[in-house]
């Protein structure tokens, strides 16, 4: 294997095949210092050094297994994953110097820092999973590492118990350009049921806007926009709020907002109330109606002077449709409730 090809792996974290040259080469070299053990024994001693060498060391296992939706490293210790909507604590034992290197081949390449005046950051792998990273002094007993995977299975409304009568629901909403909602807790599928509706979405200009790039949306005429953290001196942020106003003027035929956390969410209602019809958003709430009360919180939060009352007048002429989803005793996502506000 060339020089070149050997950093093009070590630079895309490409795990090579049995078959390769590098993989053979090194077979060869662990033979040649353990020449008494098994086969497999080698095997295991080959993909582990290729793992160290080239991907994430004792993640890449997990990051192989498709039906992995989430890694969680709470500081040195065993690994925690989410495995079918189930909490799985595995056999992996990851120590403090690992953790360190590890957070260093996750933001190195992307110019990211960690340290005590920067304790948090978010990141993304090349499969596209989203990652977040907190260190002390914010993080206890850390580092802390949680990947939320990027599955390239294709969901559709089926994958969320939806009833015939629901999903004609639904699509029909998507379809008539109505504005919607998607909310719920941690980890019920908000993210994946706005992939799902937007995939129906076609021959129209969609613009996105997430704090790390996760939707996945077959469409052509698409513009993606992601938010900026503030760098070293603490500016050049690029906020979600900003974004909002930075689509409104690329002509776009549907805004879709990955999350709404904060003040955007009075510029994306706004957006919804001035022609943007079909727009859609996500964001934390405990039912549909605590989803209604978050977006008054959150618009409250923009400090614009409006009244409650004037605030709660933009949100009931600006939204559609609210969806509420949570996870079910066996770990499946369902949408649970839908409100229509009228």
């Amino acid at each position: 294997m060339s020089e070149h090809n050997f950093q093009s792996m070590v630079e895309n974290g490409l795990t090579p095949t049995k078959n390769s040259p590098i993989y053979r080469r090194t077979f060869e070299l662990v033979h040649k210092l353990h020449p008494l053990k098994a086969t497999a024994s080698r095997q295991a001693m080959v993909e582990e050094v290729l793992n160290n060498l080239l991907g994430l060391g004792p993640l890449e296992t997990l990051l192989r297994d498709k039906e992995i939706n989430e890694i969680m490293i709470n500081g040195p210790g065993q690994v925690w994953i989410e495995k079918k909507g189930k909490l799985i604590l595995t056999e992996i034992f990851i120590g403090l110097p690992a953790i360190q290197t590890l957070i260093e081949k996750i933001i190195s390449p992307l110019g990211l820092r960690i340290d005590r005046t920067n304790p948090q950051v978010d990141a993304r792998l090349k499969d596209g999973s989203r990652v977040h990273i907190i260190a002390p002094p914010l993080a206890i007993d850390g580092p802390y590492i949680t990947i939320r995977r990027f599955l390239k299975h294709k969901f559709n409304l089926n994958d969320f118990g939806c009833s015939n009568t629901t999903k004609e629901m639904l699509l029909e909403a998507v379809e008539t350009r109505k504005n919607i909602v998607i909310s719920g807790g941690t980890s019920t599928g908000k993210t994946t049921m706005l992939n799902v509706l937007t995939s129906q979405i076609q021959n129209q200009r969609i613009v996105t806007i997430e704090d790390t790039a996760e939707l996945s949306l077959d469409t052509q005429n698409l513009v993606r926009l992601q938010t900026r953290s503030a760098n070293v001196e603490g500016i050049c942020e690029i906020s979600q709020r900003d974004l909002v106003k930075t689509a409104l003027r690329m002509r776009p035929d549907r805004i879709v907002l990955g999350e709404a956390r904060g003040e955007e969410a009075f510029d994306m209602i706004q957006a919804m109330n001035t022609g943007n019809n079909g727009s859609l958003s996500t964001c934390h709430a405990n039912s549909t109606d605590d989803t209604l009360s978050r977006l008054e919180t959150m618009m409250l939060m923009a400090d614009t002077g409006l009244t409650l009352g004037a605030i709660r007048e933009q949100i009931k002429s600006a939204l559609d449709i609210v969806i509420y989803l949570k996870k079910a005793e066996d770990g499946k996502r369902q949408v649970a409730s839908i409100k229509e506000i009228r």
